[in-house]
């Protein structure tokens, strides 16, 4: 298992629940101080663990450590994109160069690590890419432009990539997983220009529940996309039935449901052009700061996962609740023909 952005938040959750089943996992990010304590943790769940340090943002790099990995682990089975970086601003604040590079990593390094694993994996016939995705990548909110226009692009990218295996018939597969707001230290390090901390727009989950459907994800890709949330959901079905409605809606509500009430602290670190533990030791781990908010679960995601099931249940409840009634009138009309007999 390859895991891009392993150092925090979803990558570091999926590394560790891929080390909890036992897996061989190479963790692939900047920061080689919170890399090291990713690894320890994939470890310590059962799993063996190879850190690389890289940028994903440098496809020479990236498939250099593809080639490593197999050389230390064998043949990659499974590559999943989850390394990104962003930043928080109205568009007309966005610098050219802050745009450039966090479209170089949320977006091409989503491609280099996609390429790099098709290399591998093509040839072979077997594998499976897991695409991080975001509820955004198909609804769009204010000061997050950089973010959704990256993740857009990666929903357009992965589907032509999607229809090009199956011309060619290929074993490999491909899909992607729609996340809702996760707390995640991304709004702890994120460049920002606003006036106050940001944060993820409520519902707010745990990485836990993005990781449980990135695993599920590798293990059933014959689906083209997983939406996770009840509020991705919600969001992605809004966006079909009146797009429109939403735009004004998020004008009025978008600014002050990505920011918390406390100023943000000029002295933060800032992950866009470095890990924030370039400069001195530091692990953020996989949660951000809104543990207190924070669902560790999803329902419409376990129903997700168990539709099949449950519509043949539902379908046997059903049929059983029709036979039930035919044969109770049935028995009544036996019943009444019986009676009339009699008379």
């Amino acid at each position: 298992m390859v895991v891009t952005g392993a150092s925090a938040g979803v990558g570091r959750a999926a590394a560790r629940a891929f080390g909890a089943r036992g897996s061989s996992v190479a963790l692939l990010a900047r920061g080689e101080y919170a890399l090291q304590r990713a690894a320890d943790e994939v470890r310590q769940a059962g799993g063996r663990a190879l850190p690389l340090v890289v940028d994903v943002a440098d496809p020479e790099a990236v498939d250099a450590a593809a080639t490593r990995v197999e050389e230390e682990l064998g043949p990659i089975d499974v590559w999943v994109n989850a390394a990104f970086t962003t930043v928080f601003a109205p568009v007309q604040e966005v610098r050219p160069q802050e745009l450039k590079r966090a479209t170089e990593v949320t977006y091409f390094g989503f491609v280099h690590g996609t390429q790099a694993a098709l290399r591998r994996m093509v040839p072979r016939d077997r594998g499976t890419i897991v695409q991080v995705g975001s509820a955004l990548a198909q609804r769009s909110v204010p000061l997050q432009a950089v973010y959704c226009g990256a993740k857009h692009a990666i929903r357009g990218f992965t589907a032509s990539l999607r229809c090009e295996l199956l011309h060619d018939r290929s074993g490999v597969r491909v899909t992607m997983v729609q996340m809702p707001g996760l707390n995640t230290p991304q709004f702890s390090w994120v460049l920002t220009r606003l006036p106050r901390h940001p944060r993820p727009v409520a519902p707010v989950y745990q990485p836990e529940v993005a990781a449980e459907a990135v695993l599920y994800a590798a293990d059933h890709p014959e689906r083209r996309e997983y939406w996770v949330g009840g509020s991705t959901v919600a969001t992605l079905l809004g966006q079909k039935l009146a797009p429109g409605l939403l735009d004004r809606y998020l004008a009025r509500t978008g600014y002050d449901a990505q920011q918390t009430d406390r100023p943000v602290d000029p002295s933060r670190p800032v992950n866009l052009w470095k890990p924030p533990d370039g400069t001195a030791p530091a692990d953020y781990g996989a949660h951000g700061v809104f543990d207190d908010e924070a669902h560790p679960r999803s329902l419409q995601f376990w129903l997700s996962r168990h539709r099949r099931p449950l519509a043949l249940a539902a379908a046997a409840g059903a049929a059983a609740a029709v036979a039930g009634g035919v044969g109770g009138r049935v028995r009544a009309g036996a019943l009444r023909t019986a009676a009339s007999r009699r008379r």
